[in-house]
């Protein structure tokens, strides 16, 4: 199934980038975007499945698991003169946060779709657990 993350109101600061982090791989990035773009959009394969403790919810190689459940990482990089990547924050949207109908929505077509802004309040890249109303949850 398709987990669509799109994120609109980029902070619009040149020499940085955000992308979706590979589970437990800081440097493993799907499709950097510059911190000064107008949107960016991520495609990542999930699976729906049910944890031990009864909960649905999305499992994939860009889903982390931690405390308070599972959730994708939004890693911001500082982009050094010779092209390296240096992480210096990052934000999680939590999985937790679909509502179960459109959850059930998403498995039903093979598609969710999560649309989020990427700046926070001071203007900086947002850094935050991104639940409802911060995130909008959609499915097909």
């Amino acid at each position: 199934m398709l987990l669509r993350i799109e994120g609109r109101e980029l902070p619009g600061m040149p020499g940085i980038a955000v992308a979706v982090q590979a589970r437990a791989k800081p440097y493993a990035l799907l499709d950097p975007v510059p911190g000064d773009a107008a949107e960016a959009a991520w495609d990542l394969a999930v699976e729906p499945f049910t944890t031990k403790h009864g909960e649905r919810t999305l499992r994939g190689s860009h889903v982390q698991d931690g405390i308070g459940g599972r959730f994708v990482y939004l890693s911001w990089y500082r982009i050094g003169e010779d092209g390296e990547y240096a992480m210096f924050c990052r934000a999680k949207l939590m999985l937790s946060g679909i509502p179960q109908d459109v959850y059930e929505a998403g498995v039903a077509s093979g598609a969710l779709l999560a649309r989020c802004g990427l700046t926070n309040a001071k203007g900086n890249p947002v850094t935050a657990r991104l639940v409802p109303p911060a995130v909008e949850w959609t499915a097909g």
